[in-house]
C-alpha cells in the first residue's frame, strides 16, 4: 500500500519534480526550505511546508517528517541522498527511506570498496591501485587518473600524464578530498584515451527482481560535470546493451540493491570495452531522458518498491522508443570563463510539450524557477533542465534547440546560448562524443560577451520610447526642431562597455536609430512584457522586463541587460571586475571567503585582495596593479553582489 504522506528532503528542481508525482498518486506531498528558501518554487507547490535550518540537519529534517505525520522520506539526489546515517536514522525514526538499504549506499559510497566489490561479482573494473594497501606514488603506467575514494561530481579528480608530474598531483588530490569530503583517501586508475561516459538505470524490489532500463550517453561534460545527457546511446548497440545491463544488474546484486540507482561505466569510444566506474546509490539529474524512451515514471517505482511492491514489469517488457536528450540550464556566464551569477527572476519563459516540430516531438521542462525567486550563491547553479523527444536522434536534438531557444530568465545570466551552440555542434550531431570533446571546442561554443549591435539599438528605443509625453506638443519628445529633428544619445552600459546609441523621432510611430556609423528607419511595438522592432526593414520579438534604469532583453535563448549609463566618464562603468582605475570589483554574487589584505598595505599587481565563494566555487580577486589598497569594505563571511565593490588600489603618491 502507497504512503499517505512524504516528505520531501531536497530542493529546487528536483523537489519540484518529485512533487509532481505525488500529486498524480494522490499523496500529500511535504516541503523543508530553509529562512532564505521560504519562497522558493518547491515551498510554493508543495501541500505543507516545514522549515528548517540547513538541508544537511539530519535531526531538523526527521523532526520535520514526524511532525508533519509523514511516513517516508524522498532524498532526491545530493544533500542527504547518499549519505547511509540519513537512512539509518529514518529507520530509527520509524520513517520509510525512499532509497536503498544504508549497506548499499555505504558499499557503493567508497569507490575502493564499490570496485572490489563488483569485480568479485564479475564486472569489469578499471585496473588501477588504492590506498591504504597500495603505494600510488610508484604508479608507472600513464596517463591515469587520480580520484577521491569518498568523492563524486568530479571534485578532486586529476589527470597524470607523467610521472614527474604524479607527486603534486596525488598532494593536490588529497587536499581537495579533505576539504570536501573528510577523506584524503585516494584511488588511481589507469586513464582511457578518448573516453565515453555511458551510465545504465537500473531498478531493484526487496524481492529479488532487478532490471535495468537501458543506457544514458553523459559524456558531453566540462570539468567532469555533465552538461547534456541523451538516451539510447548513439555510439552502444542491442548487443552491447544487453551486456552492459547485465553487468550493471550484477553489480547491484553484489549489494543487496533496492530501489533506484545507476551504475556508471568508461568505455573506450575505439573499441567499445567498457569498466565499471561508480554506482549512484540515487535518482540521477538525468533520469528524465530514460523516462521519455521507456515511458516509466522513476519517481513511482521508487516510492512503491519504497513501499514493498513488486516490480511491475520483467527484463523482457522493457522497451526503449524513440530518442531523449537533456540540457541542464545553469546560473552561469560562460563568457566570463563559467563564472557563477546569481540575482531575481524578473521575467520567467519556459517551453512546454506544445513547442512545435515534427514528427510528434514532446518537450519537457523540469524547473525549480519561479517569477520574483531569487537565485543565490549558496546552493548549486543548476537552475532547470529542459528535455526533448522525438522518434529519432536528430529530431530529438533540433526538438531541444527550439525548446531552448523558446526560454527566457531575465534578471539572472544563464549558459543557454552556450547549450544550443553545444547542441548544434557538428560532433555532437555525428554522434562522435567524449569526455574531453566539450574542453576541444569550447572557444567555438563560448557567445561573445559583446552585446549585438540590434540589441543595443532595441534597448535605446525602448528607453526613448519611455520617456514622459505631456499634452503640450512642445513636450513631445521627438526631438523636433526648426529644419530637422535632433539626435538624442543614448549611453548604455552592458557587462562589455558602454554604448552610444543615437535615437531621433517617435519610435512607436518613425524614427530612425544611429549605432555603428549607420542610419536605419526603425519603429517599435510594446505589447505585455514583450517589445517587437523593426530595423532596416527586419522584425525582431523580445521579452523584456524594466528594473529601474535597466532593461533586461530576451531572444533565442539569450538575454542581456541594458543600463542607461549615468555617469559621466565611461571609464568609471561599474561592470567592470578589475579596471584601469584601480576600482576591484566581484565578479559574481557570493560569500567573501578570505581578506587577504588591509587598507594601508602595499600590493603588487596580480597579489590576491579577497576570496569569493559562490556555489562550490572559489574565483581569487587580485589588484589591477601597483599601489597601495586605499579602500577595502568587505569582511569575511559578508556576501557581496556581483559587482560589488572589493577594494580601491591607488597609485603610490
Amino acid at each position: 500500500m502507497l504512503f499517505d504522506r512524504v516528505l520531501i528532503a531536497n530542493r529546487g528542481e528536483i523537489a519540484v519534480r518529485v512533487i509532481r508525482t505525488l500529486r498524480r498518486l494522490g499523496i500529500t506531498s511535504v516541503a523543508v526550505h530553509t529562512a532564505s528558501d521560504a519562497g522558493a518554487r518547491h515551498v510554493l507547490e508543495a501541500d505543507l511546508a516545514h522549515q528548517v535550518p540547513k538541508y544537511l540537519d539530519i535531526e531538523a529534517i526527521v523532526g520535520a517528517a514526524l511532525a508533519s505525520g509523514a511516513q517516508a522520506v524522498h532524498p532526491g539526489y545530493g544533500f542527504l541522498a547518499e549519505n547511509a546515517a540519513f537512512a539509518r536514522r529514518c529507520a530509527q525514526a520509524g520513517l520509510v527511506f525512499v532509497g536503498p538499504p544504508p549497506e548499499a549506499v555505504d558499499a557503493m559510497g567508497d569507490k575502493i570498496r564499490a570496485k572490489a566489490t563488483v569485480s568479485a561479482a564479475g564486472v569489469p573494473v578499471v585496473p588501477g591501485g588504492a590506498e591504504p594497501g597500495d603505494s600510488l606514488e610508484s604508479w608507472r603506467e600513464f596517463p591515469a587518473l587520480i580520484k577521491p575514494s569518498a568523492g563524486g561530481g568530479g571534485k578532486g579528480m586529476v589527470l597524470v600524464r607523467s610521472a614527474a608530474e604524479l607527486p603534486d598531483a596525488l598532494e593536490s588530490a588529497r587536499r581537495t578530498a579533505r576539504a570536501a569530503f573528510g577523506d584524503g583517501t585516494l584511488l588511481i586508475e589507469r586513464y582511457v584515451e578518448s573516453p565515453r561516459h555511458i551510465e545504465l538505470q537500473i531498478l531493484a524490489d526487496a524481492h529479488g527482481n532487478v532490471v535495468h532500463l537501458g543506457e544514458r550517453e553523459c559524456s558531453l561534460q566540462r570539468r567532469h560535470q555533465k552538461i547534456i545527457e541523451e538516451a539510447p546511446s548513439p555510439f552502444v548497440g542491442p548487443e552491447t546493451r544487453a551486456r552492459m545491463g547485465a553487468a550493471a544488474v550484477e553489480a547491484a546484486r553484489s549489494v543487496g540493491y533496492v530501489g533506484a540507482g545507476t551504475v556508471e561505466f568508461i568505455v573506450d569510444g575505439t573499441t567499445g570495452s567498457y569498466h565499471f566506474m561508480e554506482m549512484n546509490t540515487r535518482l540521477q539529474v538525468e533520469h528524465p531522458v530514460t523516462e521519455l524512451v521507456t515511458g516509466l515514471d522513476l519517481v513511482e517505482l521508487q516510492l512503491r518498491v519504497a513501499a514493498g511492491e513488486p516490480l511491475p514489469f520483467g527484463q523482457q517488457d522493457v522497451r526503449l522508443d524513440g530518442h531523449a536528450v537533456e540540457a541542464r540550464v545553469y546560473a552561469e556566464d560562460p563568457a566570463r570563463g563559467f563564472l557563477p551569477t546569481g540575482g531575481r527572476v524578473l521575467a520567467l519563459r519556459e517551453p512546454d510539450g506544445g513547442v512545435s516540430g515534427s514528427p510528434a516531438p514532446v518537450v519537457r521542462v523540469d524547473s525549480g524557477l519561479v517569477e520574483g525567486g531569487v537565485v543565490g550563491s549558496e546552493f548549486d547553479p543548476m537552475l532547470s533542465k529542459v528535455v526533448a523527444w522525438a522518434p529519432d536522434r536528430a529530431s530529438a536534438l533540433r526538438t531541444l534547440d527550439r525548446a531552448l531557444a523558446g526560454t527566457a530568465v531575465l534578471g539572472v545570466v544563464t549558459n543557454i546560448p552556450f547549450l544550443r551552440a553545444l547542441a548544434e555542434h557538428p560532433a555532437v550531431k555525428a554522434g562522435e562524443l567524449d569526455t574531453g570533446l566539450v574542453e576541444r571546442v569550447l572557444p567555438e561554443l563560448v557567445p561573445p560577451a559583446d552585446v549585438p549591435g540590434e540589441v543595443l539599438a532595441a534597448a535605446a528605443l525602448a528607453f526613448h520610447a519611455a520617456l514622459p509625453r505631456g499634452d503640450d506638443p512642445w513636450e513631445v519628445t521627438d526631438g523636433w526642431r526648426v529644419g530637422s529633428p535632433a539626435w538624442t544619445t543614448w549611453r548604455l552600459e552592458s557587462r562589455d562597455g558602454v554604448h552610444a546609441v543615437q535615437v531621433r523621432g517617435l519610435p512607436e510611430e518613425s524614427a530612425e536609430v544611429l549605432i555603428n556609423g549607420e542610419i536605419a528607419a526603425a519603429r517599435i511595438r510594446l505589447g505585455d512584457g514583450e517589445l517587437t522592432v523593426t530595423i532596416g526593414g527586419r522584425t525582431e520579438h523580445y521579452l523584456r522586463v524594466r528594473q529601474a534604469d535597466t532593461l533586461w532583453l530576451g531572444k533565442d535563448g539569450a538575454a542581456w541587460a541594458l543600463t542607461r549609463h549615468l555617469i559621466g566618464d565611461p571609464g568609471d562603468r561599474p561592470g567592470a571586475a578589475a579596471s584601469g582605475d584601480g576600482v576591484v570589483r566581484s565578479p559574481m554574487p557570493g560569500t567573501v571567503l578570505v581578506v587577504k589584505a588591509q587598507a594601508g598595505d602595499r600590493v603588487s599587481a596580480g597579489q590576491p585582495l579577497v576570496i569569493v565563494e559562490a556555489m562550490k566555487m572559489e574565483h581569487t580577486v587580485t589588484a589591477p596593479r601597483d599601489g597601495v589598497v586605499a579602500e577595502l569594505p568587505v569582511q569575511a563571511g559578508r556576501p557581496v553582489d556581483m559587482d560589488a565593490v572589493l577594494a580601491v588600489v591607488t597609485e603610490e603618491s
